[in-house]
């Protein structure tokens, strides 16, 4: 998963077409390349370790308070599987569930603009 996150943020700070995604990030990612791999093990089922450390905590409330839009939305579930599928894995088919998954529940999180 740490291989995921850090293509995952790499692509966000590099790549221009990630520039509104990046823009509602704090300046430093340091924190978030830090968490995002401990929520992704324990959300596909590994090790509850983010889960445990941040009880009743729900990824769409964590994120309302942050100017997500459709387009935003988007940005982030693509960088997200082009993070997956430039990652390591053992399993392609369940890696491709995983960024088809994420990227839904992404896209819920976008409001203020038609989803497509």
């Amino acid at each position: 998963m740490q291989a995921i996150a850090d293509r995952f943020y790499d692509l966000m700070e590099a790549d221009p077409a990630y520039a509104e995604l990046r823009a509602i990030h704090a300046a430093d990612l340091a924190p978030m390349r830090a968490a995002l791999p401990s929520f992704l093990a324990g959300w596909a089922g590994g090790p509850r370790d983010w889960f445990e450390a941040n009880p009743g905590k729900c990824m769409v409330s964590m994120h309302a308070p942050f100017p997500i839009d459709h387009r935003t939305a988007g940005q982030w579930a693509d960088a997200m599987r082009r993070a997956i599928a430039q990652a390591p894995v053992a399993d392609r088919d369940v890696a491709e569930a995983m960024a088809d998954v994420l990227a839904r529940m992404a896209h819920g999180m976008g409001r203020g603009t038609e989803r497509g």
